[in-house]
């Protein structure tokens, strides 16, 4: 069975090119412009989708958590409700933000937090959906996404194998295409609890669907790792500058950053080859000053009975080597055999000065 991912026009398989989300979540800091910006520096960065977030936080908080006093550095109001309002976008910039990523040729969409943004999310015609690790336990919420038909990308940071498992048996009858991703909901955590090779514990449990890597760290390596582990859909923080205010601009990637995970990934696939060792073009020139040929070991007259002695291994002229010259175990097959011409000193000896071929 091949393991298949679609979202919009992109066809993700283990032989596919990775599909990467730029995970712009708030750096957007509340501002429409500001936002379209970073998506156009992720569409050059190369990456297939940019991602927001959703919520509905008057129904997402409890009136005591949304009333509650904020006082951060990063926060836009003095309550926790009026910083989280001041950076959600309405319906009609979303619209906007659509128009603008068709435009660019990039897929936009949204983490859904909650039943009244997953609606809002839906009658927008969203090209699909993530579920946040806080919601992987969340079953209605699951039902209810998978139910649109989209496909939808689950992240399963503080969980176990048993809340992973859960969320699958609970979105795949409704919905096969999913991906999940490894992910460890730190900001950022540390590199000792990445824990990669739960990719490959998910690839084992769930052989039918594409599993990806949810990277919160700050650099650029752990996405490469996590390719060469089985993963294919790959999410990373993104800001244009990473002193911006707000929780996640520290460790999110800046474009160059984000550029270059683009490249290494694609870059790891194609290096990967097909497991068939064989020369390649690109290294004739190197070898061809590296390879020693079979040579005279001295001036050899025609008619001499050509000994082991009488040959030495030298790298020559590389104008001089044909697909005729030797290579120093071939040797072997000249000894015994009359050169039928003179040879001169380290001159290549063939096949043909001896009568053979």
């Amino acid at each position: 069975m091949q393991r298949v991912f679609v979202f919009g026009d992109k066809k993700v398989t283990d032989d596919s090119p990775s599909f990467v989300i730029a995970e712009v979540g708030h750096n957007h800091q509340g501002n429409l412009e500001r936002c379209k910006a970073i998506f156009h520096a992720a569409a050059e960065a190369g990456a297939d989708a940019v991602k927001i977030q959703k919520r509905d936080n008057r129904t997402l908080f409890t009136r005591e958590m949304y009333d509650s006093h904020y006082d951060s550095e990063n926060a836009y109001g003095p309550t926790y409700g009026t910083h989280r309002e001041f950076l959600e976008f309405d319906a009609a910039q979303y619209r906007e933000l659509k128009v603008y990523c068709d435009k660019l040729g990039i897929q936009f969409f949204s983490t859904a937090f909650d039943d009244a943004s997953a609606d809002f999310l839906a009658e927008l015609d969203m090209p699909g959906y993530k579920i946040a690790s806080g919601d992987l336990t969340n079953t209605p919420l699951l039902k209810k996404v998978a139910a649109f038909g989209k496909p939808i990308i689950v992240s399963t940071g503080g969980a176990t194998m048993d809340d992973v498992q859960r969320a699958y048996d609970a979105i795949m009858p409704i919905n096969p295409n999913l991906c999940i991703m490894q992910c460890t909901s730190g900001y950022p955590p540390p590199h000792e609890e990445l824990n990669l090779r739960v990719i490959e514990t998910f690839r084992r449990a769930f052989p039918d669907i594409i599993i990806g890597f949810s990277s919160h760290d700050s650099g650029i390596a752990m996405p490469l790792i996590g390719y060469m582990l089985g993963a294919r859909v790959f999410e990373k923080h993104f800001t244009l500058n990473r002193a911006w205010k707000g929780t996640d601009q520290a460790f999110s990637l800046e474009p160059a950053g984000l550029k270059r995970v683009v490249r290494d990934l694609d870059r790891a696939r194609i290096a990967l080859g097909d497991g068939n060792k064989c020369p390649y073009p690109s290294e004739t020139g190197p070898l061809n000053k590296m390879v020693k040929r079979v040579v005279a070991a001295r001036e050899l007259p025609a008619g001499t009975v050509l000994a082991a002695d009488d040959l030495a291994f030298r790298i020559p002229v590389s104008a001089k080597i044909t697909a005729a010259a030797l290579r120093p175990f071939e040797a072997e097959r000249l000894v015994g055999h009359r050169l039928n011409r003179s040879v001169s000193a380290e001159e290549i000896v063939t096949l043909a000065d001896v009568g053979i071929g």
